[in-house]
């Protein structure tokens, strides 16, 4: 009914002063057709709304911002554990630090023998061995990724976890943590083989792929993708829950779905309607009404409801995900991605071409015999 007197006050277009009086004359059937659309549509919003702030939640509670952004090739990380060579190393970081968006290079050489107490930090917990099998890392280059810790004061390497964020720094917030120092000299860290390579960018798309395109592509290397592809430490926490990502899928293929099933139904309402009112739809052809005239009457008849529904019923979602997380989860209301507004516009989208089936049908059965007198 808000939207018939919406429509009537802002036109004077004889089509659309018709659809906006049937649709006030009768606003309960014009939403029943679309009633099961609000619903799917609600629970649709709160459930990606709700896990997209839950995920953006954890990581904010299991490791700093800055820490998510850094990008780890975990080359050690295979069965059997072997590291990769020491030579082409600083070649690789002297690379990598050239490209726009990267903050700094971290090499966690290998130093068998070298441990950390599982007590530290509680380093242990995550690995579940005592101790902790550590590297050495330059105090010079983690200078420059404040998001992995520092080392002690006048220390020139420092001991680090050689397992990194695939073992005890998973999940766990480096950034105020000071390392142990290590007895290393620059020129013996050369000559060590690599455990792990860690590069901090900003965040930004352009820089994350473009250091992992270096990391993948480095000759030296290429044999230890069989461990797993450089991925950033965000990348690792979402990936560490996949029940929320089976079910944010779930909810983009209800909303994917549950569109075009509403606009079906529209559909058969709409040749329904037509049906009832094929007398007077025809006299006013007869009158002298364009056929254009009335396919907008029915255009505006089924659209009108669909869209003021599924605008009321993503706008409720988001305001009852927003009262939830900022009650229950202490964290402000996340926006979805990009998938989750390209799969309901496609969805509308699709319901309205259900819609514009209907408009041959009206051509037909609104023909001059139809008016004629029995």
């Amino acid at each position: 009914m808000a939207a018939a007197r919406v429509m009537a006050r802002r036109t004077s277009h004889p089509g659309t002063l018709i659809a906006a009086r049937r649709l006030a004359d009768d606003p309960r059937a014009a939403f029943r057709a679309v009633s099961g659309l609000v619903l799917a549509l609600f629970i649709t919003t709160v459930a990606v709304a709700g896990i997209t702030t839950w995920n953006a939640q954890q990581l904010t509670l299991r490791v700093s911002a800055a820490e998510t952004n850094v990008l780890t090739d975990q080359l050690a990380g295979q069965q059997p554990a072997r590291p990769g060579p020491a030579a082409p190393a600083a070649s690789l970081a002297a690379e990598l630090s050239r490209i726009h968006g990267v903050q700094g290079v971290v090499v966690v050489r290998a130093d068998p023998g070298l441990t950390i107490p599982a007590a530290f930090h509680n380093l242990g917990a995550n690995l579940g061995t005592s101790p902790v099998p550590a590297g050495v890392i330059s105090c010079a280059q983690l200078a420059a990724v404040p998001a992995l810790g520092r080392c002690p004061a006048g220390a020139a390497a420092a001991a680090f976890p050689a397992d990194g964020f695939a073992g005890p720094l998973y999940g766990v917030d480096a950034t105020g943590i000071t390392w142990p120092a290590a007895n290393a000299a620059d020129a013996r860290l050369d000559s060590l083989a690599v455990d792990t390579i860690d590069v901090a960018t900003n965040g930004t798309v352009p820089a994350v792929e473009q250091a992992r395109t270096v990391l993948e592509n480095a000759p030296a290397y290429a044999a230890y993708l069989g461990a797993g592809a450089p991925s950033t430490v965000g990348e690792l926490i979402a990936q560490s829950n996949p029940t929320n990502s089976g079910y944010q899928q779930l909810a983009n293929t209800v909303i994917l779905v549950s569109l075009p099933i509403a606009g079906c139904t529209l559909a058969a309402g709409i040749a329904a309607g037509l049906a009832d009112r094929k007398r007077p739809f025809s006299m006013l052809r007869l009158a002298g009404a364009r056929l254009a005239s009335l396919r907008r009457v029915v255009a505006l008849e089924s659209a009108v409801p669909l869209l003021a529904v599924a605008a009321v019923a993503m706008g409720t979602g988001f305001g009852a995900t927003a009262m939830y997380a900022s009650l229950e989860m202490q964290h402000p209301v996340m926006a979805p991605g990009a998938a989750y507004y390209l799969l309901t516009a496609g969805g509308i989208l699709a319901a309205l071409g259900i819609i514009t089936a209907t408009f041959p049908l009206l051509a037909r059965i609104t023909g001059p015999e139809v008016a004629r007198n029995d």
